[in-house]
């Protein structure tokens, strides 16, 4: 198999800076910066005509980035983030006093506090399931299982943001189903990492594109299952609330910034060009390698979790390090040891999670390795 170079050149992130956190916000290529730029003069030079044009140039990027997910078009929707495709998923579903939402221990905090919100609102119960990083399909689907009693909805990552761990989507929903318990599935991570990631029957599916499709921020897909497309609203009441087809209920909310949604397509080709799955799998490979480079020079390890994300990998944190102290010691790392990198917690113990892209290379893992001892050993 070819192997394929590093391509920082589609980039314009800063070359004295190793970029090792593509996982929290993304980076977004050159090309697709060029487009959003000029989508952004086109709106500027004649406001009245730009708005004119978005809902056609919205249903055609809208097609692609669900043929990209191998997702229904008619029950695809564009939303900001996939905290907010949580927020309308669970702003559907009948919660009624005395139920539960169920979550894991994994759950993204935004996500989390959204079932909060909820409960409080329905009278209903969080809980949450605890799942060892360890833990395999199986004893997974079991531990939910017995918490599905009484359940409204079944919250549940597919790739964890805390833990990089791949979880069981499609064993859990028949589980679920079983129960006749819906399931809303944060698919935040998913894109790009998990092929056709909306495929296994969730009642909601949202994922992120701005993080491996390399998409602009604040783009993201809600997938909605026939039976709830009736129902399901966006967050924002705008003129586009009594459309009767959900994907063109989602797109005209107000004087958005369009430009990121109709410009998204042109990451997927660019990922195209790099021959992502190849590539995917080869940066998972880099990542184990850098991954052990780094845990070895700080004397810890690389944790074990039951099914890891293609390309992300947690390393193990010095004991001395205080978690609490997390946003401070990164900002620490990206001042003085130019790097950026996030701190993450589970289960009592603190995790640096890496993740890789197609700008990577061994040799920003190598550097990371000599330069974090100075701080964190």
């Amino acid at each position: 198999m070819t192997v394929l170079s590093p391509r920082p050149d589609l980039w314009t992130l800063d070359p004295d800076v190793l970029h090792l956190n593509h996982g929290s916000y993304g980076a977004v290529p050159r090309r697709t910066q060029e487009v959003m730029a000029a989508l952004r003069a086109e709106a500027e030079a004649n406001p009245m005509l730009w708005f004119r044009s978005v809902a056609e140039r919205l249903a055609v990027s809208r097609l692609e980035l669900a043929a990209y997910l191998s997702a229904d078009p008619a029950g695809f929707a564009l939303v900001p983030n996939a905290s907010a495709g949580v927020t309308a998923a669970l702003a559907t579903l009948p919660i009624a006093a005395g139920s539960r939402i169920v979550l894991t221990n994994h759950a993204y905090g935004a996500v989390l506090y959204a079932a909060q919100r909820f409960a409080r609102a329905h009278q209903a119960e969080v809980v949450v399931v605890d799942v060892p990083l360890e833990a395999d399909d199986e004893t997974i689907v079991s531990l939910i299982a017995s918490a599905l009693d009484g359940a409204a909805v079944l919250v549940v990552d597919q790739i964890s943001s805390a833990t990089a761990r791949v979880f069981p989507i499609a064993s859990l929903v028949e589980v679920c189903h079983s129960f006749g318990v819906p399931v809303v599935v944060d698919g935040a991570h998913a894109p790009g990492l998990i092929d056709a990631p909306a495929a296994d029957g969730a009642d909601f599916w949202t994922g992120n594109f701005h993080k491996w499709p390399a998409a602009p921020r604040a783009t993201a897909g809600l997938v909605v299952a026939e039976k709830w497309r009736t129902a399901t609203l966006p967050l924002i009441v705008s003129w586009s609330e009594h459309d009767e087809r959900l994907p063109e209920r989602f797109d005209m909310q107000g004087t958005y910034d369009y430009a990121p949604w109709i410009a998204a397509p042109t990451s997927l080709r660019v990922l195209e060009e790099l021959q992502w799955p190849v590539r995917r799998s080869q940066l998972s490979g880099l990542l184990d390698e850098g991954a052990r480079l780094v845990a070895k020079a700080l004397g810890t390890g690389v944790a074990e979790v039951g099914q890891p994300a293609a390309t992300m990998r947690l390393v193990e944190l010095p004991s001395s390090v205080d978690l609490t102290a997390a946003e401070a010691l990164k900002a620490f790392v990206s001042r003085e040891l130019k790097a950026e990198i996030t701190l993450t917690g589970f289960d009592g113990r603190g995790f640096i999670r890496l993740s890789a892209h197609a700008y990577n290379s061994l040799q920003d893992y190598e550097k990371l390795s000599e330069r974090l001892p100075t701080v964190l050993a």
